[in-house]
């Protein structure tokens, strides 16, 4: 994952964290699925297919990604050609990277703990 995109994921899990404090986060998967999970993460195919410029990252590595995520995970693709547009392989794109990101930090500390964690990383 590059530079960028690693920012502004830790940027947008911060922010859910914020949303979030009332509620208990029980597990990797909880902050998982609040954040990258639980709405779209970019709307429209246009946004989508500026995010990824933004990023510097091609269409085809976005959907290749995708693809060995389902194959490791799902043990098979279940994303048809016919599904396929920028808006949702974006988004799927961001729910991997999402799980990568967070597979590097201990979700089981208090989360006033693991906020600043992640502001440090962030560097804040």
């Amino acid at each position: 994952m590059n530079y960028s995109i690693r920012q502004e994921l830790l940027a947008h899990t911060i922010e859910t964290i914020g949303w979030l404090k009332d509620q208990q986060l029980a597990t990797l998967e909880d902050l998982h699925f609040h954040a990258f999970n639980e709405d779209h993460y970019i709307i429209g195919y246009h946004q989508a297919t500026e995010w990824l410029k933004k990023h510097h990252v091609s269409a085809w590595d976005a959907i290749e990604s995708v693809l060995d995520w389902e194959v490791e995970v799902l043990g098979e693709v279940s994303l048809k050609p016919a599904d396929m547009n920028s808006e949702r392989i974006v988004n799927l794109y961001i729910y991997v990277l999402g799980e990568e990101l967070l597979s590097e930090f201990d979700l089981e500390q208090e989360p006033n703990a693991l906020l600043e964690e992640l502001k440090k990383e962030l560097g804040e």
